[in-house]
């Protein structure tokens, strides 16, 4: 059986007000996306790769990969303009080459501080229970507000998970998944698990972390940087 991660690299970063696209963006001479690419490099349990990149980055991508050794890379395909059509087009070529049974793993490309224990316990839960997103426990209080201004309203923080990646499927539940959801005109879903959840699949939860951040801002930029600093102090466990 082979599991197969594919990584989602698609959007332009607007929210990060730079010339190139958030996941190519250096840190410590080195493209976001190549840390998210050596995390599942680095995993035994991932044998092969795809990314779904912006069009017109793709022989950037190839050339960083060769740059960094990332040899698990097989395939580079067009994203699309939400993540669910990015994910399928991912798809597409997976299921090409591979089994029903086999695992694809999905993981945003702009999330590199997914760490090797998230990883597997993302694929142990998934053998186990058939599929698993990673989550979080949500420690703020949520307020539902309709006009972003004011509320009355808060949702008790300790019946909330925040999803992250990554989400491990069967690649055949995750392409009928995707079929069924352009059969009902579902287009906008940006992650598995709301699409999941929107065709009436339970979701099963693995270990997530406060430091598997997804950057979307400067100010997360910032965090990235400072958490690969800490990285790099041996006194914090």
């Amino acid at each position: 059986m082979s599991t197969i991660a594919i990584l989602t690299a698609g959007g332009v970063g607007s929210r990060t007000h730079q010339d190139i696209p958030k996941q190519f963006i250096t840190v410590n001479n080195k493209p976001i996306i190549i840390y998210t690419l050596e995390a599942f490099q680095q995993h035994p349990e991932i044998d092969y790769i795809c990314v779904a990149i912006l069009n017109g980055w793709e022989d950037v991508l190839w050339a960083y990969a060769k740059q960094f050794n990332i040899t698990k890379l097989k395939w580079v395909v067009l994203g699309g303009e939400t993540g669910q059509e990015s994910i399928f087009n991912g798809l597409k070529i997976v299921r090409e080459n591979f089994l029903d049974d086999d695992v694809v793993v999905i993981h945003d490309g702009n999330r590199p501080m997914v760490s090797q224990d998230i990883i597997t316990d993302n694929l142990v839960k998934q053998r186990i229970n058939g599929s698993a997103v990673a989550t979080i426990p949500c420690t703020e209080v949520v307020f539902v507000s309709e006009d972003k201004h004011s509320s009355n309203k808060s949702i008790p923080r300790e019946n909330l998970q925040r999803t992250q990646t990554p989400h491990s499927y069967r690649l055949k539940e995750l392409w009928d998944a995707h079929l069924e959801a352009n059969k009902r005109g579902i287009s906008n879903m940006a992650a598995s698990c709301s699409l999941m959840e929107t065709l009436g699949k339970t979701t099963f939860f693995s270990k997530g972390s406060e430091k598997n951040i997804k950057i979307t801002t400067t100010e997360d930029i910032e965090i990235f940087k400072a958490l690969l600093s800490a990285k790099n102090d041996e006194w914090i466990k």
